[in-house]
């Protein structure tokens, strides 16, 4: 009996104590980042020939039937290093690079790539920052528009698009020079 009195007079000072020791929850507020806009252009330089390729074939499908008069077939991937510039030319200041890979992924006349490409960014003020980029790219349009999907650095949580025109493209070699305009949003 004595152990049940001590028992309930144990479990009423604690129901009585904890209101008065559980205030670590407070309502909270939404976290609502102020977003900047940013805009850029800059070219990049797809080269597919020559002695050092910044594009080259990791994969081909194993197929008889293998286009090898086409740059860019069906199913094959490639790993990428392009050259970002200021300008169209190859000799314009560097401002990046581009790294990742894409897959030719149509089969018929007009060439579309799913892409994931990391634009880095080593000169300028967005040194050491980048965007990542993964979309479909039907190469033969002359404007088109990939997503901005994240980004590293300034860049961090970044979301946008990137509106591409081709400046030049050798249908033979597959060699081009792309212009990227690019509207990010990002904290």
């Amino acid at each position: 009996m004595e152990k049940t009195i001590i028992f309930a007079c144990i479990l009423l000072l604690s129901t009585c104590t904890t209101p008065a020791f559980s205030k670590y929850y407070r309502e909270s507020e939404a976290y609502k980042p102020v977003l900047k806009k940013t805009q850029l252009r800059f070219f990049i330089h797809d080269i597919l020939s020559g002695s050092k390729p910044s594009a080259v074939r990791i994969a081909a499908p194993n197929t008889t039937a293998y286009d090898t008069g086409n740059p860019t077939p069906f199913g094959t991937v490639y790993a990428i290093d392009d050259v970002l510039t200021e300008g169209p030319e190859a000799t314009s200041a560097v401002v990046g690079n581009a790294q990742g890979m894409y897959l030719s992924s149509s089969q018929g006349k007009n060439l579309t790539l799913v892409m994931y490409v990391d634009l880095g960014f080593t000169a300028g003020r967005f040194k050491g920052s980048s965007l990542s980029v993964f979309s479909r790219n039907p190469v033969t349009e002359s404007h088109r528009e990939m997503a901005v999907v994240g980004g590293r650095g300034r860049f961090r949580r970044a979301q946008g698009t990137v509106f591409v025109k081709t400046h030049f493209l050798n249908y033979t070699n597959g060699d081009a020079v792309l212009q990227y305009d690019v509207e990010v949003v990002h904290p």
